[in-house]
């Protein structure tokens, strides 16, 4: 057995976890997940039936972790010897950003591309405050930096990265020059030119099904 089930459907943010597990390189085996039947292992996994969902076959043990940032994160953690883990004065920007990305920039993105509005005098409820005000912050706290934690990739910029990289590829984030240079840097990994050509080639695979 291997030692992760990668449970994930090749147009999702599962895209996000399967770039994770080539950073580290672990040994995985995937479970696709059909929207109109999804599998039992995976409902007992994450009752919520979301994807990804990454079960670790650890030992005697089993883990499961959900939620793509934190997926990044427990990767990294499971594979210290990669080195992308923040040392002791990355820390703050590790993880102030990756949790940023994970909550104000997703729930701005996700509010615009559903049409919700927040009224003015509701912004202070919100997480993100306004969308351009989570655009603005984003972009400040990139411009001064290559990867999140400085000169340096960690597990952060898998998911900050795919962030901005979905964010410009879809339209649902502002085309800023921060945000370009940083997506194409970190897209630029072998790992995740891999990792996207597999989810590129079972998406063909379904396509060509249908």
């Amino acid at each position: 057995m291997a030692d992760y089930t990668f449970f994930t459907n090749p147009m999702s943010r599962g895209q996000i976890a399967r770039w994770a597990l080539h950073e580290v390189g672990a040994d995985y085996e995937t479970e696709l997940v059909d929207w109109e039947s999804k599998p039992e292992a995976l409902m007992r996994a994450n009752p919520i039936g979301k994807v990804p969902t990454l079960v670790h076959h650890d030992g005697d043990h089993i883990h499961v972790i959900s939620e793509a940032a934190a997926i990044c994160h427990y990767l990294g953690e499971m594979h210290p010897e990669r080195g992308f883990l923040p040392e002791h004065h990355e820390k703050a920007d590790y993880y102030r950003m990756l949790f940023f990305a994970a909550g104000p920039v997703e729930q701005a993105v996700t509010s615009k591309a559903m049409g919700w509005e927040v009224a003015d005098e509701h912004t202070g409820m919100a997480g993100f405050g306004t969308f351009d005000r989570a655009m603005d912050t984003l972009e400040t706290l990139l411009s001064d930096r290559d990867y999140v934690c400085g000169d340096r990739f960690t597990m952060a910029d898998v998911y900050v990265g795919s962030q901005c990289a979905w964010g410009l590829d879809f339209g649902t984030m502002p085309k800023r020059d921060v945000f370009a240079r940083y997506a194409e840097r970190v897209t630029s990994r072998d790992a995740c030119r891999e990792a996207r050509a597999i989810d590129m080639d079972l998406i063909a695979q379904s396509q060509a099904n249908d």
